[in-house]
């Protein structure tokens, strides 16, 4: 029997992995070309390499079909309802570090704080007669977020890409968006509200809860922690 370790199959996050794993004693490599999704493991027996999209591995923890994966701790919460019965956390993996944050045009002077939002979004809808909308990849996490701070009068518009400009080509009036720096968000003339980030990401190493776990695959697993000097 072997688990399955699903890792990000192309990029920077794969190429972190690859040495975060690497420097731990443990080899991941591809064995194809770059069109290619052949892996292969050195350095412990047991482990077989999966290599897929960053925003695939959530599905595949939860579904059992892979043992353990490597992704954003944004992109488990956010596609994951409940996701601490499908998945745990092995190891936080110090890279791929970045903010979901909330923000609005720079010309909103009065607007800081979520309770300012609110209150905006209040008079936006008296004003305008619909909610005010926020373009957004991350439905589950701001809405949770914006439930628990008491914000109402709004409403999500899906933005898959170039998120920060939504605001520009009026299809939307604020934000809610991944950064590193906020540099893109200055450039496009919007500003982050106070209070601290919706979340703060960084890649991590998780352990599927519905896969089929053997006695050897638990074997593997705790050799493999052992290499990797993880508390479980």
């Amino acid at each position: 029997m072997t688990i399955k370790l699903g890792v990000p199959s192309k990029g920077r996050l794969m190429e972190k992995t690859f040495d975060w794993f690497g420097s731990r004693g443990i080899t991941l490599a591809r064995t194809g070309s770059d069109r290619e999704y052949a892996a292969a493991v050195d350095g412990l027996d047991g482990v077989e390499l999966v290599l897929l999209s960053a925003g695939e591995i959530p599905r595949e923890l939860a579904a059992g079909r892979i043992h353990l994966g490597v992704t954003g701790s944004d992109l488990v919460r956010e596609k994951l309802g409940a996701w601490q019965e499908k998945v745990s956390e092995l190891a936080l993996m110090g890279f791929g570090h970045a903010d979901l944050v909330i923000a609005v045009p720079k010309c909103w002077v009065d607007v800081s704080t979520l309770d300012d939002l609110d209150a905006v979004a209040a008079s936006f809808r008296a004003h305008h007669g619909f909610r005010l909308r926020i373009a957004t990849k991350y439905h589950r996490l701001i809405r949770d977020h914006l439930r628990d701070h008491g914000v109402a009068d709004y409403q999500l518009v899906d933005s898959q890409g170039a998120t920060e400009g939504t605001v520009k080509n009026e299809t939307a009036e604020a934000v809610a968006d991944i950064t590193s720096t906020g540099e893109t968000l200055r450039a496009n003339h919007l500003k982050i509200l106070s209070g601290g980030p919706v979340h703060r990401s960084q890649a991590t190493l998780f352990k599927s809860r519905r896969a089929a776990w053997s006695e050897a695959d638990r074997a593997t697993l705790k050799k493999l922690t052992k290499v990797l000097e993880l508390d479980t």
